[in-house]
């Protein structure tokens, strides 16, 4: 049922997963597959973190309650099918939320070809500043699917992941801007930007292909390259669909394998390893314009998304609601993405 679901995920068959067949590439995922149990300790076991090279945030104050009530308000605006004012009217406000949770942030607009003609679209960029160590961006997509009607929220297809992304603004941003200040004063050690990247235009509008979905991911991925900072980019870590209840995340085929370590060991530290699988299919979202452009990145999503185990029949229906969502899931999904960001900086900083 599940491999059913994934193959009809988005907009049409076909359009974001392939079936795994015996080839070299996917024996070689097979062999990770054991390396990543391996490392990860098959949840038994509880991975020991690098060494602190930097105090940098504590991932237990994330609250998933808090989360949760990021999504009410977001949902509170109405639609946000792309292209539209409700989906201006949302990255305006993602903008002043961000700012006041002390994040510098902005709303970057381009035009870009879709079914029935050019679309602007609205990405929006937080910005934690680094002291000259790379870059680490966390995504999730605001905008929800277009015409499913005035009422329709997309809750947990859009909504979870912003409110997540939000609320580690505020647990990340102060503690961050400490650790920068220090880092600078001293001139002694370098540390990654952190970027909080809402995408536009994740939905297609008919089917998924070059002119249709992933709009705002892959003009981000453009200009990383265009502005030669792709080099720089550590990981590309996004979340999408993480807020059902009795959430079990994914890490699909296509993301890059360290990556997904990273994530299984931080998932064990929070002691809810067993909440990760490896899934042997690979998924089309937000992730891929990355990954095609070289940039690390991994993708954590559960598409289980309806009425009964192994059915999807919430996604993209009037169901797809607040009550769905748990406040416990968002925070599983918050504290292992901060846990895995705290490790990759601990991991790359270093003196100057």
């Amino acid at each position: 049922m599940l491999m059913d679901a994934l193959r009809r995920k988005r907009c049409g068959p076909g359009a974001v997963v392939r079936p795994v067949r015996c080839t070299p590439t996917h024996a070689g995922w097979l062999a990770l597959c054991c390396a990543v149990v391996a490392l990860a300790g098959c949840g038994r076991k509880t991975a020991a973190p690098p060494a602190a090279t930097v105090p940098v945030w504590d991932a237990t104050a994330f609250d998933g309650q808090r989360a949760l009530d990021e999504v009410r308000r977001l949902v509170a605006l109405g639609p946000r099918d792309a292209g539209t004012p409700g989906a201006a009217r949302a990255a305006d406000y993602l903008q002043g939320r961000l700012r006041e949770l002390g994040v510098e942030a902005t709303v970057a607009a381009f035009h870009d070809a879709a079914p029935g003609g050019a679309v602007i679209f609205r990405n929006v960029l937080g910005k934690l500043p680094g002291a000259g160590g790379g870059l680490i961006i966390l995504g999730s997509h605001y905008d929800t699917k277009a015409g499913l009607g005035p009422d329709f929220q997309g809750a947990n297809d859009g909504g979870s992941s912003t409110g997540v992304l939000l609320e580690i603004a505020r647990v990340a941003a102060g503690p961050w801007r400490d650790a920068v200040r220090r880092a600078r004063r001293q001139a002694a050690l370098t540390l990654p930007e952190i970027w909080l990247v809402f995408f536009d235009g994740e939905e297609c509008r008919v089917r998924y292909g070059p002119h249709d979905g992933f709009h705002g991911s892959r003009q981000l991925a453009r200009q990383l390259v265009t502005d030669g900072r792709a080099r720089e980019v550590l990981a590309m870590v996004l979340l999408d669909m993480v807020g059902q209840r009795d959430v079990r995340l994914t890490l699909p085929h296509n993301v890059t394998p360290d990556l997904a370590v990273k994530v299984l060991n931080a998932a064990a530290r929070e002691g809810v390893r067993e909440k990760i699988a490896l899934l042997a299919d690979s998924v089309g979202d937000d992730h891929v314009a990355f990954i095609d452009a070289g940039m690390p990145a991994v993708d954590l999503i559960d598409f289980q998304y309806g009425s009964a185990p192994g059915l999807n029949d919430y996604w993209h229906t009037a169901a797809d609601r607040l009550d769905k969502l748990s406040p416990a899931s968002l925070q599983l999904a918050g504290r292992v993405t901060l846990r895995l960001v705290g490790d990759l900086v601990a991991e790359t900083a270093g003196p100057r």
